[in-house]
């Protein structure tokens, strides 16, 4: 979704620069800012927490947990759901719901029940 949303604002940098002049309006100025995070997202630098360590949350600590106890998915543990993660109480809360889906229905299930819809 980022790479398109990318290829779709194509050279608008030089759009937001006269945008910040026609319009008098300071939110253009922050374009450049947007279009460093959209590149960021669009990359396809991650590799997934399974094949790599995790590039957005610097205190993650299911990979590592999960590696030890040798699951898959916090669902599979019998502490779950704890406070383990490292994920701040937002992050930690959609966590343990995205894990309670999947023990519901599998992970297979729980991916085609999301495989389309936006991240983030």
């Amino acid at each position: 979704m980022s790479s398109r949303l990318r290829t779709a604002l194509g050279n608008f940098d030089r759009y937001a620069e006269r945008f910040v002049e026609l319009t008098g309006g300071d939110i253009f100025k922050k374009y450049p800012d947007f279009k460093e995070m959209l590149a960021y997202f669009a990359s396809g630098d991650c590799n997934g927490c399974r094949n790599e360590e995790c590039k957005i949350f610097k205190d993650c600590k299911v990979r590592e947990c999960a590696e030890q106890k040798n699951l898959d998915f916090c669902y599979q543990c019998e502490e779950f759901p704890c406070n383990h993660t490292g994920f701040d109480e937002h992050l930690q809360a959609r966590y343990i719901a995205i894990n309670k889906r999947m023990k519901e229905i599998g992970a297979a299930g729980y991916y085609e029940e999301v495989k389309d819809k936006p991240r983030y």
